[in-house]
């Protein structure tokens, strides 16, 4: 049984309870009236402490998050780069290229390259490859759909985003999926204020993906980053409004849905990188890493 909000709760204009910073109206008001309240504010309160000190880069400088959206903003420019360039013809080694010569011009370093032993600078994932596909000899046809993931370190920090491309003409249902699966990621992104929950990011993805008759990866999520490449907390792609981890503001993290147009299920290949849908079906992905801000959220990777 969910615990109920405080019987005396704050005045509209007050602080929130959950320590977002915000006034009440702007936070928790609606959805203590509604009875959607997870937790009272003791119990928030103590889950924010106890969250920061878990984790020292939970909340992130102003400094920091200025740092982390000069690496974004590389990130951002390689990927504009990449679509001026991709197409039929091009190989997965190309693009590979292409994000290693231009990071190290831009004076940053490839995050992705020998990390747990990746081999390369970038993941490209063609259609039925979810993600972490290694760049090789592979030519793109027309007709394919690849994401391509950029990680920068700049100066300590890591910007993460990535893109779905289609490669010249692609069928309807290639194309339907893509666009679906970037609307997800901005819904996700809509959930993102001071006072909410992981869950609710989750849950607007996954109903919007479910809803077009597609599926939400479960094996991989979100994460936070910009000091670490990986760092707490997970960002499930599906979920329960009111659940998880509060949004606080300060954190910086990952949304990036992989969604499938068949089962949600994937599996490994033999390389132990390169996860593809367990039964053939195309899969999609968008990314940006974000700041929660004390109105709301903050694109750092656009």
């Amino acid at each position: 049984m969910r615990e109920s909000s405080p019987a005396m709760a704050p005045g509209r204009n007050d602080p929130c309870w959950c320590g977002s910073g915000q006034k009440y109206k702007k936070c928790h008001l609606e959805q203590d009236r509604a009875g959607r309240t997870e937790a009272p504010p003791q119990r928030a309160r103590a889950r924010r402490a106890e969250s920061v000190r878990g984790n020292p880069h939970l909340i992130k400088t102003p400094a920091q998050i200025e740092g982390i959206r000069r690496a974004g903003a590389v990130t951002r420019d390689i990927l504009d780069l990449i679509e001026a360039r991709i197409g039929p013809g091009a190989t997965t080694d190309e693009i590979d290229r292409w994000v290693y010569e231009t990071t190290l011009a831009r004076g940053g370093y490839p995050s992705p390259l020998h990390y747990k032993g990746f081999p390369k600078s970038v993941c490209t994932s063609v259609n039925e490859v979810v993600c972490h596909g290694i760049p090789g000899a592979r030519v793109l046809v027309e007709g394919d759909i690849i994401n391509v993931d950029v990680t920068t370190t700049l100066d300590g920090f890591i910007g993460d985003a990535s893109r779905t491309y289609l490669i010249g003409r692609v069928s309807e249902q290639a194309r339907r999926l893509v666009e679906v699966t970037r609307e997800c990621l901005y819904l996700g992104i809509d959930q993102v204020r001071p006072g909410g929950y992981v869950g609710d990011i989750g849950e607007a993805i996954q109903r919007h993906a479910e809803a077009h008759g597609y599926s939400v990866v479960r094996d991989f999520v979100g994460h936070g980053t910009g000091i670490e490449f990986h760092e707490e907390p997970q960002i499930p792609h599906f979920g329960r409004r009111g659940t998880g981890h509060p949004l606080l503001p300060g954190m910086v993290f990952t949304i990036e849905p992989m969604i499938n147009a068949g089962d949600w299920r994937i599996r490994i290949l033999p390389d132990r990188w390169t996860a593809v849908t367990a039964d053939g079906s195309l899969s999609a992905q968008f990314e940006h890493t974000l700041a929660v801000t004390e109105n709301g959220v903050d694109i750092l990777t656009k």
